[in-house]
């Protein structure tokens, strides 16, 4: 079987590469695997995995697609139109969209125009099976990014919980919901929890949450009074990337350049940290975040786990989405040796289970993905449908078509980038001037671009 997986970051190409070696082959996860990857073999059901990432802002980098660690048979960088070349060319048998919804809806529309113009031109017209989700906490734009995953076979939910609220969107604007299938997030498990020497502090940071330079240096400087306070302690803060790269959501002010305005520095036991989230989970003994997905990582594994309210509990930290969870908590609170215990029932609707039902959560996703690909075998697998069309969203769509080159009929516009076409060098360096003027000021790259100009 082949597999493709479109990814846009390094984040969704770490959800989407696992979650497709859980949906096509017999891989349960055992709640033990090394550091919550996927194991290398892909089961008895063997399929290779095709990877493609997205050219964009998010773009991972080599180093960090090395940290997520998940391996492809084959792994090159495409624009939409390239990518949907390639489809056109040769498709596989699924298709995993692990993208932002925007981006989700022009590839589906784009594939709905493939598979139909092959049809009618007397091709083989393959009709991969098509699933898609989301990367981890569903916490804002629920309608929003929903409607925008409308049309694939499958939209993979990461819990009880959000497969009844994708399930209420899409029945209360009158579309299908019958592709809402509950799953889990993909790259939950690891050792479970002991006790280490010494205790280990570790604070999850976000690239965008909170966003203000006011509340990002409040978090570091509770952070660095923690370490004061408790000198016996081991204090991380567990960064998402390098200055220069960039994730799912931008980041503005990184923590590196506020930790360097601590006065008097970061004491001896506190210090950042990279890597995989699993590997630092390994010598965890307190994570602390304001909502980031570690959270359920963590809580997985039955670390203690604590969700800071210091700066209110609001949708726009997404820290709303643990209320009841039973691990709200503060800074003063964690100080003074507060722990948070978590609540059970809470815990199982958010599909997080360290009692053995994880191994079992993909089944439903696989099942499904199965009996797709036998309707697709036997030709009765029904055209791409998204909800937003030119009937329902004539003043919506198109724009959200046209930032992938593509028009409002699906196809490729005028001027489109040619398939398999190489960026260069030069063009990687515009790229990189690119990303680097909209994080750091146009006055910082300036001579970079300058120096562009001899070349």
């Amino acid at each position: 079987m082949r597999v493709a997986v479109l990814a846009d970051s390094d984040t969704r190409w770490k959800w989407g590469a696992l979650t497709a070696n859980r949906i096509v082959s017999d891989n349960r996860p055992n709640g033990h695997g090394a550091n919550g990857h996927a194991p290398d073999e892909h089961g008895p059901e063997s399929h290779r995995l095709s990877g493609y990432l997205l050219r964009g802002r998010a773009t991972p980098t080599p180093r960090q697609l090395e940290e997520v660690g998940v391996r492809a048979d084959s792994l090159r960088e495409v624009t939409a139109v390239e990518f949907l070349r390639e489809m056109e060319r040769d498709a596989p048998d699924v298709i995993v969209l692990a993208l932002v919804g925007g981006a989700v809806q022009a590839v589906l529309h784009g594939l709905a125009r493939v598979i139909e113009d092959a049809r009618l031109t007397g091709g083989a017209g393959n009709r991969p099976v098509v699933v898609t989700g989301y990367v981890g906490v569903v916490y804002e734009k629920l309608a929003d990014g929903l409607l925008l995953r409308h049309g694939a076979d499958v939209v993979l939910a990461n819990s009880r919980q959000d497969a009844d609220r994708f399930r209420a969107v899409y029945e209360g604007v009158g579309a299908d919901a019958s592709a809402v299938t509950e799953a889990a997030l993909p790259f939950l498990g690891g050792e479970p929890y002991e006790k280490h020497d010494p205790y280990t502090v570790v604070f999850a940071a976000q690239p965008s949450v909170p966003e203000s330079a006011a509340q990002r240096t409040y978090l570091l400087r509770r952070l660095v009074e923690h370490a004061r306070l408790h000198p016996d302690r081991e204090v991380l803060l567990k960064l998402r990337s390098r200055p220069g790269e960039h994730t799912t959501h931008i980041e503005e002010l990184p923590y590196q350049k506020l930790a360097q305005r601590v006065e008097g520095g970061l004491p001896a036991n506190c210090r950042l940290v990279y890597g995989h989230m699993g590997e630092v989970l390994d010598r965890t003994d307190l994570l602390v975040t304001v909502s980031s997905t570690a959270a359920l990582e963590s809580l997985h594994r039955r670390v203690p786990t604590a969700v800071l309210t210091d700066l209110g509990v609001r949708e726009a930290l997404g820290n709303h989405h643990f209320t009841g969870s039973g691990c709200l908590t503060s800074w003063d609170g964690l100080d003074a040796g507060d722990l948070p215990e978590p609540d059970e029932r809470w815990l199982a609707r958010q599909g997080v289970a360290a009692d053995g039902s994880y191994e079992r959560a993909f089944d439903g996703a696989r099942e499904r993905v199965t009996e797709l690909l036998a309707d697709a075998a036997a030709g009765q697998l029904p055209p791409l449908a998204p909800y937003y069309d030119l009937t329902t969203a004539r003043g919506y769509l198109p724009a959200i078509l046209a930032r992938h080159h593509l028009g409002p009929d699906g196809a490729p516009l005028p001027g489109a980038p040619a398939a398999d076409k190489d960026p260069g060098p030069v063009r990687q360096i515009v790229r990189r001037a690119a990303r680097g003027a909209y994080r750091h000021g146009v006055q910082r790259v300036a001579p970079v671009i300058r120096r562009m100009g001899e070349l």
